[in-house]
């Protein structure tokens, strides 16, 4: 049965949507390339190619072996040498870590990032996220990295995954004014891709700072990338989530930290929330505890 027209123009939008849910907003050309084109006209050269008589090779005459003597490869001029990728490097992390120590003042850190050109992330990224919520607030929720939609709005969490998070929050009576919601990394990796781990090592510090000016009772890691930036363990999040580690602030305050799932991870995997809900509880029992 062949499809109908109207069938394709669905599937079409179901494809336009997975990519604007990627992050996957703008197209690299001005118009539409058919590569199925392209392939068709490979194939086409090269069948031509083969079909042409090919010149009788005449073996090349013997000569005497050259004695040689070896010499260094020259090294390629100026011209021909590969231009130096723009990436940060060790020592745009220690100036930030220089950096994040200045801050006085949760103003004071925003004012710094709002400046810092050390992170490349920062050319290619519409804002900068740097948080939400309540910064008196005995909790704090801390995520990997913003994606499109907290791009565009320069707020943490208010796409689909803040969505649930909000949900996930609510569900122990709490909401964005009493809690404090940041990231990581503040500003979008293009194409929401992975942050780099010097890339992430040259924005830990502004985070750890953060933390540390909040100073909640209780610390919320999302997902697998922030637990290992901000408790230094390596073992994946689905064995740390649930259990109690300790965040300690560069200043040596320690702060009761609970890994759990990520919003997004859960968006995959629903069946998945029964162990966020149980991570909840205890979230919920040490905060009436500590208060």
């Amino acid at each position: 049965m062949t499809p109908s027209r109207q069938d394709w123009h669905g599937d079409l939008g179901e494809l336009l949507r997975f990519y604007a849910e990627a992050g996957y907003d703008e197209a690299l050309e001005d118009a539409p390339v058919d590569r199925f084109a392209e392939s068709a006209a490979q194939r086409s050269r090269q069948e031509e190619q083969q079909a042409r008589p090919q010149p009788e090779r005449q073996a090349a005459p013997r000569s005497e072996p050259q004695r040689t003597t070896a010499t260094r490869p020259s090294s390629p001029s100026p011209a021909m040498k590969a231009p130096a990728a723009a990436v940060p490097d060790e020592q745009q992390a220690a100036a930030a870590r220089a950096l994040a120590r200045q801050a006085g003042s949760l103003e004071e850190l925003r004012a710094i990032l709002s400046t810092y050109d050390g992170c490349n992330l920062k050319f290619t990224a519409k804002n900068l996220v740097f948080a939400d919520g309540n910064p008196e607030a005995p909790i704090m929720f801390v995520g990997e990295a913003p994606g499109r939609d907290e791009d565009i709005e320069g707020l943490p969490f208010v796409g689909r995954s803040g969505q649930l998070l909000d949900r996930m929050i609510a569900a122990i009576g709490l909401d964005r004014t009493s809690a404090y919601i940041s990231n990581v990394i503040p500003w979008r990796p293009p194409g929401n891709r992975d942050p780099s781990p010097l890339e992430t090592e040259i924005c830990r510090p502004f985070i750890e700072r953060q933390i540390e000016l909040v100073n909640p009772r209780v610390l919320v890691t999302l997902g697998n990338p922030s637990t290992r930036a901000l408790t230094g363990l390596t073992n994946g999040i689905t064995r740390l989530r649930g259990k109690w580690v300790e965040h300690v602030t560069p200043g040596g305050t320690r702060i009761a930290t609970m890994p759990t799932l990520h919003p997004a991870y859960l968006l995959r995997n629903p069946a998945h929330k029964k162990l966020v809900w149980r991570d909840l509880l205890e979230i919920k029992a040490r905060l009436r505890e500590t208060a």
